[in-house]
């Protein structure tokens, strides 16, 4: 079940639109959750049974960053624009323009890491975070998909090694074999439902802020974040978080550990079942431990 939306809109972002949609009443009491979705570039869709957390009475805000789903497209802009800063901004902008003085959190993958910087800046407003599958930084990444990597079939990894050498990541053996990672590593619910569909759909339709910011794929990363790291300012969040996982996760436990060694209120779920998205894989589980841990933190 995915609750329909109580409401949606754009809100102006300098000479830009951020889509947004609420599911719950924003003035019901309890305090809302935002969700931040990953890519970057990847829209809202794929976390949308997020928002039955809105039947306990928490109304639920997604929204698409800038660059994709229904917010402003800027497929001429390069490397120098699409910045962390960038999305910093439109979650503030976000935040002020709906009025929310208290919130939660929760970043998915590369929101995860998004919604981690945000935290270092300890504002007031910000109740609670949730970690899911979320990278402490990208040379952990990149080792840990190296490593996955070595397990999957010879014939899968001599694709991806020869494509990614020739510059032919677009070509059609490349991408059933980057599939294959996905199939194991990504969403092991096949074929996809629908919203995780969609979301890759129109990835694919603008990957304009995923090939700068991240790459071809997921394991291949040789865009703007391939730096980026967050572990030397870890001990800045103070508000309690919540950290998940999957047993199958392309976002491994080494990826994860640093959160968890660094950040003062900090617990770890990992879903056995699942890998980057519980929230699909065992979405009943999912929406409880979150649930629960918001309500602990009001």
């Amino acid at each position: 079940m995915i609750l329909d939306p109580s409401r949606t809109g754009t809100v102006a972002f300098g000479p830009f639109e951020t889509w947004y949609r609420v599911t719950g009443d924003l003035d019901g009491g309890s305090i809302p959750l935002i969700v931040l979705h990953g890519g970057p570039g990847a829209a809202h869709n794929y976390l949308l049974r997020i928002a039955d957390l809105a039947a306990t009475g928490r109304p639920v805000i997604h929204y698409d960053q800038l660059g994709c789903g229904r917010s402003t497209h800027l497929r001429d802009r390069g490397v120098d624009f699409w910045t962390v800063e960038l999305f910093l901004d439109e979650l503030d902008n976000l935040i002020d323009a709906l009025g929310i003085e208290r919130y939660h959190v929760l970043g998915q993958s590369w929101g995860g890491m998004l919604a981690a910087e945000f935290a270092t800046r300890r504002l007031p407003g910000l109740q609670s975070l949730v970690l899911s599958n979320s990278p402490a930084s990208m040379d952990l990444w990149v080792a840990e998909a190296d490593r996955l990597r070595q397990d999957l079939p010879p014939a899968v990894r001599d694709a991806l090694d020869r494509h990614e050498a020739n510059g032919t990541t677009d070509d059609a053996e490349y991408l059933a074999a980057t599939q294959v990672f996905y199939d194991r590593h990504v969403c092991r619910v096949v074929p996809n439902p629908p919203e995780v569909v969609a979301t890759m759909e129109q990835t694919n339709d603008d990957p304009t802020v995923y090939h700068t910011m991240n790459g071809p794929n997921e394991f291949y990363c040789i865009g703007s974040l391939r730096t980026w790291s967050i572990v030397d300012r870890l001990g800045e969040i103070d508000a309690p978080t919540l950290l998940i996982s999957g047993r199958y996760d392309e976002a491994t436990p080494a990826t994860v550990q640093p959160y968890f060694d660094h950040i003062a209120d900090v617990r770890w779920e990992i879903f056995d079942e699942s890998s980057h998205m519980p929230f699909v894989e065992e979405p009943q589980r999912y929406l409880d431990v979150v649930g629960a841990f918001l309500a602990g933190h009001e």
